[in-house]
This record gives C-alpha cells, structure tokens and sequence, in this order.
C-alpha cells in the first residue's frame, strides 16, 4: 500500500509511477476523498474542544446554583455532531483504504519503461560449458520424455484433479524430492538462509498483506466455508510471519526459506502454453524472503538473484537474468528480475524465478515495523522474496538439458545424493 503522505505531497509521481504499470491512477479521487477527511478531523477535533469546554462551564453554572439546561442542550447538540462527523471519517477511512488496496507499487527508478514483456532488458545469460544453442540433435519434449519413461503421467493427475495438475511417478517423483531438498540444503548450507516450514492455507489478512486480495482475488482458490485461501506461494504465509509486529533492528536482515506446494487458478489461461508444465495449477516451490532495512534494499535483491543462479549453476542449466520493464512488473514489486532457463525442446526461456523488492508496499499493508536502536523510532521495513527456484519450469529444462540420444535422462550430479541414482531409463 502506498503513503497517503506520499500521494498528497508528489501527485503527478505517483500518477506517471501508476500509469506505467497500466493501471489506473485514481489519485484525484484520492486527494478528493483525503481532503474532506482531513478538513472533517479539523472540524471534529474543535467540536470536541468546544464540547469539552462547555461541560466544563456547566460543571461551574450547576456548582453556582444556576440553571445549565441550555448550555446543557448545547453540549448534546455538538456531541451529536461529532458523533455524525465520527461516522462520516469512518465512512471515508473505508472508502480510501479500499481505493489504496487496489493502487500498486510504484516502479523503482532504475526499472526500465516499456508496455510489456518485449520490452524486458536482458541483463546476463550464463551456458554451461560446451553448451551451444546451434545444437541439432533432437530433443522429446518433457511430456513426451516422462510418458516414455513412465515418470510423469499428466492424463491421470487431469483425471484425479482436471488439467493443470500434474502427478509425478516412480523416479520422476523421487527426482521433484530430491531438486526440493537439495534447493533447500543448499541455500541454508551456503547463503545463510533459516528454514521455515509454512502452512498452505492462509487467512484473508495474510492474503490481503502480500497484495494478492482484492486486486488479483479471481486467480486465487479459495475455501470459502473456513474463510481460507490455498496458498498462490510461500511468500505469503512466510512474509505475514511478522504482520503487525515490529522487529528489533539488530534481527535484520531476516532470510528465510522454505518450500511449499502453490496453488494458482489463473483464470483464462489455456491453450497450446498450458501442455505439460508450461501452465499449472499445482506446483511445488521453494521461496526465499527477506525482512531488510530500507537502505539496503536493493543490495539485497541483488544477492537474491545471484543466489536463485546458484542453484541453476549446480544444476548446469542454461538460464538468462530479465530486468522488468515497468508495464510487466507485478502489481507489488517496486523492481523485480525474471531467471528464464533454456527448453531446447520448445526452444526458448522460461520463467523459473521472479525476484522482487516491495520497498515498504507490503510491510505497511502487512504493518510490518522495525525500531531503530539509535533513537527508537519505528518504521516499516522492506521485503524482497525470490523463488528458489519453483520446480515445474525447472524440470522441463532439466529433462530436456539431460536427455541422451538413446532417450534416457542424466541425473544432475549435484542431485544424485538424493535420488540414489544417476540415470532414468
């Protein structure tokens, strides 16, 4: 959520911030809303002033033995203003939080301008050594591989669940664990991450904290008899850890990471990108977040990054970093990097990590605080969370990068702990 302050003080910025992520503004309809709150608390704030002082000059007519009924009649006649002035403000408070809980976070300066996606700035790539795109030989594509191998059965999980729900077998369930585990052990072991272990289903608050609900509510599962939500990622649960809570300044930065599965309706999306794990409903992840204090915001979401292209590193996936242009960038995200990995089989990337900074966005809809130790004052700090990475997109490459011309899938070595063997055949 955005400051009211901030809005009242720099109305074009926040207007041309809003505009570039194609959303409507509404900030004339919130400057008008805020000025007649504003002016009704000045007016409210004298009534009770003046309603204070004549219960006192009451108190003294009634003490001298004279007759207060009309300063009496006076008093009860401001009370009742003020009691209607109270529910106009509560009226209004209403009315404005509703309006600013559909107004997104405005872009980072650095974050390039476009219109979409094909305006995305590519910032790096990296390719394994002896990797090279001009390579020939062909490749099954994910659904293909695992139907041959007996791994992935798409059909029966759309049976047991509808489309969208995949069902992983024998070692192509063992192989989803093992990338879980080692994604896990290796941010803990060397970025210094603690591990949580979240629910999967949230409350509206926690929903509403992260910036999911109201304004993207239709691509959410809801269970609406318990008033609860299967959880979109585990940022959410993860970062409501610390809602309406304040934080001592020496615990940040806070890093944790956790894995959870994701659930997503994304209403509307179908067609030939939704074959296999291209477009899912159900997917497992693991989510890195980070409670920082503002000024280091940004070097943070820096190693964020470098830490989701580790994993990648490990696992010798081609992949490429996208800064976001602003018309691409979430409705949270003050500046967010996309991780594509390479499918040889569809040939092109896709998105197996979004790394954002918030800035203070969601810790104010969340009332995340900390207190500074040099003089006590509390603030709201900044939140940056990053996958990684999730599995889906991540095991179309892993398939396909490591296929054999005989149709046998290579284990990545740095995987292999885990699974117990190194080929699925």
């Amino acid at each position: 959520m955005l400051d009211i302050k901030l809005i009242r003080e720099n109305p074009e910025l926040v207007k041309k911030g809003i505009e570039s992520k194609k959303e409507p503004s509404r900030v004339d309809e919130i400057l008008k809303l805020d000025e007649e709150r504003r002016k009704l608390v000045f007016e409210t704030d004298e009534l009770k002033a003046k309603r204070n002082a004549g219960s006192q000059e009451v108190g003294k007519v009634k003490k001298a033995g004279g007759d207060a009924a009309a300063l009496m009649a006076e008093v009860k006649a401001i009370g009742e203003k003020i009691s209607e002035n109270d529910s106009r403000l509560r009226e209004l408070d209403a009315e404005l939080d509703g309006i600013l809980m559909y107004i997104p976070n405005l872009p980072h300066q650095s974050v390039p301008l476009g219109s979409s996606a094909e305006d995305n700035v590519e910032v790096r790539r990296w390719l394994p050594e002896g990797f090279s795109f001009e390579n020939t030989e062909p490749v099954l594509d994910h659904t293909t591989i695992g139907k041959k191998l007996n791994i992935l059965d798409f059909e029966r999980g759309t049976k047991l669940s509808g489309s969208g729900f995949p069902l992983y077998k024998g070692k192509g369930a063992t192989l989803e664990r093992a990338l879980i585990n080692f994604m896990l052990d290796y941010h803990l072991a060397n970025h210094g991450y603690s591990e949580i272990f979240p629910p999967f289903l949230v409350n509206r608050d926690s929903m509403k904290g992260t910036g999911q609900i109201p304004k993207m509510e239709d691509d959410m599962y809801a269970i609406e008899k318990d008033g609860l939500y299967p959880i979109p990622t585990a940022e959410v649960p993860i970062t409501n850890i610390y809602r309406d809570e304040i934080v001592a300044e020496k615990e940040l930065p806070i890093k944790y990471v956790g894995y959870s599965a994701c659930f997503r309706r994304e209403a509307g999306s179908y067609g030939k990108e939704s074959k296999g794990f291209l477009r899912v409903h159900q997917f497992n992840k693991v989510e890195m977040v980070k409670f920082v204090k503002p000024e280091i915001s940004y070097d943070e979401l820096e190693k964020l990054v470098n830490d989701a292209e580790d994993i990648l590193k490990e696992l010798q996936i081609p992949y490429r970093v996208l800064m976001l242009c602003t018309g691409d960038l979430s409705f949270s995200a003050a500046k967010c990097y996309d991780i594509e990995a390479w499918s040889p089989a569809e040939q092109k990337w896709l998105e197996i990590s979004s790394c954002s900074n918030f800035e203070n966005f969601q810790a104010r809809r969340a009332n995340i605080k900390y207190r500074r130790e040099d003089n006590k004052k509390t603030e709201f700090l900044h939140t940056l969370n990053g996958s990684g990475l999730a599995t889906s997109r991540l095991m179309v490459s892993l398939l396909e990068t490591n296929q054999t011309p005989e149709g046998k899938i290579i284990v990545p070595k740095a995987l292999q702990k885990y699974t117990g063997f190194s080929i699925i055949d």
